[in-house]
């Protein structure tokens, strides 16, 4: 039956029978196993079954590369089927006025116009591939917390418009009832070219097409080490070894044992969903009118969208000091984040729970390129990797033919570690609780 909202965010119970699965898979399960050992050599190695993977894997198959895709748990398993499903236009974690102080005018509008590409490329890919996997320009609402946050947001909309040519608009909070069915905000800005996708069927769909294209796909295959001697690498796992003249590291928040210059640079942080029962199509028509997807202003979002195609609500946020799929802590926040926004809610009941690691990165850009050792990577979404990693793993894969067409405005991105790096990945809690009571206090 599942708990309701109301008892996960009182924490009547430690433990509850909520399957601690994404939802996604009810109508995409991750592909099963057993996995045959896979060839003792290949052109490219493709680390990492997500999206990235399977988008570079899909351009250097169909190039005529002998590629092989490995993973440590079964396709897809990781982020890539545990997201939230919603497709932005890839635009930076700061405002465009920020982002023009950082890295200049020019350098500033290649990186918002390739984010625009992500988007359009994103929806051009389901249908020059026929994935069916509910893709549509539904719009994106973002939620003000604070009156200061809407004049923010306003002088940001503006920007992208001048600078890029984004079409947007502000909603003012006497006018939000048309947009969303809550008090919370005061005001919004609104996306309507934003998307959203079911991206269990998005995976599905992107891993048929790379079998289709003759690329071996194997899972329960974890990367032990990475020996690299000049232009020839060697992949160790548990009892075989693989030698490739190319690799491509495309495991984002789940990156580990391939190489000092990874772990220098990316910060594993765990965020969390839940899925309810079905509601009354009634009252979800009163909550999300227009059936976008949702998000807030605070430093510690919550973003939440409709299921597609199903009158239930999918709600995300960082996990609260994570402890386990099934352990009431690790969720109760988000059902009262639920509960703030539409307290109408309380009563239904969460049919789903489960969480899932982004890689962030020191500088909150994505990062594609060659390491000194010759290794190619494509990572670093800081959560925004639906879009992004489709368009980088293509971007990479171009790299590695050796095309033009993969030139990218990331490209001159410097990758940047960290002094204290050893510390960020314990230190994420503390980081968190700290800007949860900035966005408490408004300072």
């Amino acid at each position: 039956m599942g708990i309701r909202l109301c008892e996960l965010a009182e924490g009547w119970a430690k433990y509850w029978s909520t399957p601690a699965a994404p939802f996604w898979w009810r109508a995409a399960p991750p592909m099963a196993g057993p996995w045959p050992t896979p060839a003792e050599r290949a052109d490219v190695v493709v680390i990492g079954a997500g999206f990235t993977g399977l988008s570079a894997a899909l351009v250097l198959a169909r190039a005529g590369r002998q590629v092989v895709v490995v993973d440590a748990g079964a396709p897809g398993v990781g982020a890539s089927t545990r997201n939230g499903g919603q497709v932005g236009s890839g635009n930076q974690k700061v405002r465009v006025k920020t982002l023009i102080q950082m890295k200049g005018e020019r350098k500033a509008v290649e990186l918002l116009r390739e984010g625009i590409e992500m988007l359009d490329g994103l929806e051009a890919l389901t249908q020059r591939e026929r994935i069916d996997c509910s893709f549509t320009r539904c719009g994106r609402f973002r939620g003000a917390m604070r009156p200061e946050h809407y004049e923010n947001m306003a002088r940001d909309m503006e920007d992208l418009r001048r600078y890029v040519g984004v079409e947007s608009c502000m909603i003012t909070r006497s006018e939000q009832h048309s947009e969303i069915g809550s008090d919370l905000f005061y005001g919004g800005s609104l996306l309507p070219n934003d998307a959203s996708l079911h991206p269990g069927k998005y995976h599905a769909g992107l891993l048929d097409r790379v079998v289709q294209a003759g690329a071996a796909v194997h899972g329960g295959a974890p990367v032990r080490g990475i020996t690299s001697e000049g232009a020839q690498h060697t992949l160790h796992f548990d009892g075989f070894e693989i030698q490739a003249k190319d690799v491509l590291v495309a495991t984002n928040g789940y990156t580990k044992n391939v190489g000092a210059y990874f772990k220098k640079r990316i910060v594993p942080i765990r965020s969390a969903q839940l899925a309810t029962e079905t509601i009354p199509a009634q009252l979800i028509d009163q909550l999300m009118p227009r059936r976008r997807v949702y998000g807030n202003s605070n430093r510690v979002f919550f973003y939440f969208r409709p299921a597609p195609d199903e009158n239930r609500l999918i709600w995300g946020g960082r996990a609260n000091h994570f402890t386990g799929d099934t352990v009431l802590a690790a969720y109760s926040h988000l059902a009262r984040d639920v509960l703030r926004t539409f307290p109408e809610l309380r009563d239904v009941r969460v049919s789903y729970a489960w969480s899932g690691l982004i890689g962030y990165t020191f500088d909150e850009f994505p990062h594609l390129g060659r390491t000194p050792a010759g290794i190619h990577y494509a990572m670093g979404y800081c959560g925004t990797g639906v879009s992004r990693s489709t368009h980088f793993g293509r971007k990479i894969a171009l790299q590695m033919l050796g095309e033009t067409e993969g030139r990218s405005a990331f490209d001159e991105l410097t990758f940047p570690t960290h002094m204290f790096h050893a510390v960020a990945r314990p230190a994420v809690p503390a980081v968190e609780t700290w800007y949860r009571a900035r966005d408490f206090t408004g300072l």
